[in-house]
């Protein structure tokens, strides 16, 4: 039996607290296989500074997350999600990506090198839609979401992926 080169995979989406990308102050990750979501989990992170302005966007705050662990002390268990994956799904990888590789320079972390799957641009291969943002995918799709919710994002990316293979999409 020759091995999935879809499985497994595991999207993942960032909130930061303001506009540095090291800031992360909540995490999502959905993983699948065998086309499925076989486990979603999200965490709050207590990025290094209090300073907050994107309060309005995702609705955290210093007082939701100082009690949270930081990202190195959540890395092991972030690691043990994107260590199996064989590639990491993200609504606008090149954030979520740029995110993780900031918040693991600053504790002095090395991200596994995956490849990145970014599903703004495979919804617009796929489904030549003509706004690409997750909720109107979502909408398109009949995804549920709680927009800028970590945990709800990154499992509404997985299923756009899973959404996207059914419909013919592979791995190149």
């Amino acid at each position: 039996m020759v091995a999935d080169p879809m499985d497994p995979f595991v999207a993942i989406d960032f909130e930061i607290a303001n506009p540095r990308h090291d800031s992360a102050c909540a995490v999502g990750l959905a993983a699948c296989s065998g086309g499925q979501v076989v486990q979603s989990r999200s965490y709050l992170i207590r990025p290094p500074g209090r300073r907050f302005t994107f309060t309005g966007i995702h609705g955290l705050r210093w007082e939701d997350v100082r009690e949270a662990p930081t990202f190195a002390d959540l890395w092991p268990a972030l690691r043990g999600w994107l260590v199996p994956a064989r590639f990491v799904a993200a609504h606008n990888a090149k954030f979520d990506r740029g995110v993780l590789n900031a918040c693991c320079a600053l504790y002095r972390l090395r991200p596994p090198r995956r490849r990145f799957v970014c599903t703004v641009e495979l919804a617009r291969a796929q489904w030549d839609v003509s706004s690409a943002g997750l909720a109107h995918v979502c909408r398109r799709l009949d995804i549920p979401l709680r927009h800028h919710d970590a945990g709800s994002d990154a499992l509404a990316c997985a299923r756009i992926v899973l959404e996207a293979r059914a419909a013919g999409w592979r791995l190149r």
